[in-house]
């Protein structure tokens, strides 16, 4: 049976922070306007801030529906499940912040990023998520798989660019500065990627 946690903390922050794969949903206010699912892999890019507030790099994509979603009305829901171990499926619903790197947020941000060279993966924004639902489920349907190891093609791919090749990158895509649905989304041109604090 599921079960309602006040807070991310012992166990199911435990959980949370070993899964390797997890994947975000948004949607926008239109009734028919496109909902949107990503997966987010890249190891070390996702931080439990607090009891009750989580964070994860948003890096170079095709599309930015995921800011557009949350820069209209903010809901956002997180999971995790697992692939390995006991069977185990954790969803945080709550409300999405994009923090850009012009946010005077942002800098104290990426030090929760301690391991992931932002520069190496075009980096849009932080994404900071307050949970106001905190589930859990069986997940006795998920299947068993086996981690290998992070694709280094995105960080291949982008590590190659600086600001300004990044931003003219972006403006050539259809859908990064206005969502499928017309929403608007990543503000360009990209400020400069400032460094996170020392220490």
């Amino acid at each position: 049976m599921g079960k309602t946690y006040e807070r991310i903390d012992g166990r199911l922050r435990t959980f949370i922070e070993a899964q390797h794969i997890f994947f975000t949903a948004t949607s926008p206010l239109d009734a028919d306007g496109t909902v949107n699912l990503s997966p987010k892999g890249v190891s070390g890019s996702f931080a439990v801030v607090d009891e009750r507030t989580v964070a994860y790099l948003d890096f170079a994509g095709s599309t930015a529906e995921t800011v557009a979603h949350l820069r209209e009305n903010g809901r956002i829901t997180l999971m995790w499940c697992a692939f390995q171990g006991p069977p185990n499926i954790v969803r945080v619903h709550g409300r999405g912040e994009p923090v850009f790197r012009d946010d005077p947020r942002f800098p104290a941000l990426l030090g929760h990023f301690p391991s992931v060279d932002p520069a190496s993966h075009g980096l849009r924004a932080v994404i900071v998520v307050t949970a106001e639902l905190i589930r859990d489920s069986c997940g006795y349907g998920v299947p068993f798989m086996a981690y290998d190891e992070d694709r280094s093609l995105h960080a291949d791919r982008f590590r190659r660019e600086d600001d300004a090749s990044l931003s003219a990158y972006f403006g050539k895509k259809e859908h990064i500065a206005t969502s499928i649905d017309g929403l608007p989304g990543l503000p360009l041109p990209l400020p400069a990627l400032p460094a996170a604090p020392a220490g």
